[in-house]
């Protein structure tokens, strides 16, 4: 007997803590209002998606050994949420989404918990996030952390996730109702695969074999643990990492303590460590930062995602900004 079903997953956008998901630091990203829906019948012997955003649809045998071949590319995603699912029957619909592709909003991610969730995933959300986590890095080859995936499945209605990718622990911090969260395109489309961030990732890991997890270096005020690391660009990649772990922890406490002024300093600080240590930014992103930062009644701005183009986010007074989009704190995925 068909099933019709009906799932939706936000997107996500990060206020702080990028680059840090790889070495199982600290994130604090929200789900939000904009997101991915999946509506369809559970029937048949393959995955078949249309997509109100793409021309050619996503049709995927059940027994898919090797979802980065399949075509289109967007079809990609889907297939690797099928391979590591391996779901007893397939599914026939429609994936609809409010989200902007290649703007670091998650949209990879939405799409892949909203499959999952369509094809009859059933357990914990950190079951979830583990899945499709997986079913991206199977998908695109990017070594990429958890934090989109969880995000999106953990969301909280009014509340940021304040998250250790290390314990894989969810811990919601509330958004003061006085302030606006808003996502800015900087113009530039973004992309991980093809980019820096495979190197990144690599760099990360080969600074980890020196000096041990860089997660464990908690006090900034003394990176002597870094001394070691004998190459400068190496020693920057660690130090961003260090450093914004202990941004996102002080970025909890400000958010809590309803301090958009120290919040919105620690974005900068962020958005600077992005620049110049880890070298993620663009010239198009860093005059969209030091525009925003220069308008009233705008605390912080920083890139949002990975970088190499897309988003900014910015933590403003309510109706500081009127350009972008205006995005609340949002619930997690699920079954509509």
């Amino acid at each position: 007997m068909s099933v019709t079903v009906t799932a939706f997953a936000p997107g996500r956008v990060n206020l702080i803590g990028d680059h840090t998901d790889t070495t199982g630091g600290l994130v604090l990203p929200m789900a939000i209002d904009l997101g991915t829906t999946v509506t369809g019948v559970r029937a048949g012997d393959r995955v078949v998606l249309e997509s109100e955003t793409e021309p050619e649809p996503a049709v995927v045998a059940l027994d898919v050994a090797d979802p980065a071949a399949v075509h289109p590319s967007w079809a990609r995603y889907v297939a690797g949420v099928v391979a590591q699912l391996r779901p007893a029957v397939g599914f026939d619909g429609r994936v609809t989404t409010s989200l902007p592709v290649g703007a670091g909003l998650s949209s990879s991610a939405a799409l892949e918990v909203a499959v999952a969730l369509a094809l009859g995933f059933d357990g914990p959300t950190v079951d979830l996030a583990q899945l499709t986590r997986r079913a991206e890095q199977q998908a695109s080859g990017v070594p990429c952390g958890i934090m989109d995936q969880l995000a999106s499945a953990a969301g909280v209605e009014g509340h940021a996730l304040l998250i250790d990718c290390h314990e894989v622990t969810v811990a919601p911090v509330p958004v003061p109702d006085d302030v606006d969260v808003r996502v800015i395109h900087s113009g530039q489309a973004r992309t991980l695969v093809g980019s820096a961030y495979a190197e990144r990732t690599a760099a990360l890991h080969e600074a980890e074999s020196i000096v041990g997890p860089l997660r464990a270096i908690v006090d900034v005020g003394d990176l002597e643990p870094l001394r070691s690391i004998d190459r400068p660009g190496l020693l920057a990649r660690a130090r961003h990492v260090v450093t914004e772990n202990a941004r996102v922890r002080a970025a909890g406490d400000a958010l809590r303590a309803g301090d958009a002024r120290s919040f919105g300093q620690l974005m900068v600080a962020s958005h600077r460590s992005l620049r110049d240590d880890f070298e993620v930014s663009t010239e198009v992103l860093d005059a969209l930062v030091d525009r925003l930062v220069a308008t009233p009644g705008v605390h912080g701005a920083r890139l949002t995602g990975a970088g190499f183009g897309g988003c900014v986010v910015a933590l403003t007074d309510p109706g500081a900004l009127d350009e972008g989009w205006l995005v609340r704190p949002s619930a997690g995925a699920r079954l509509l």
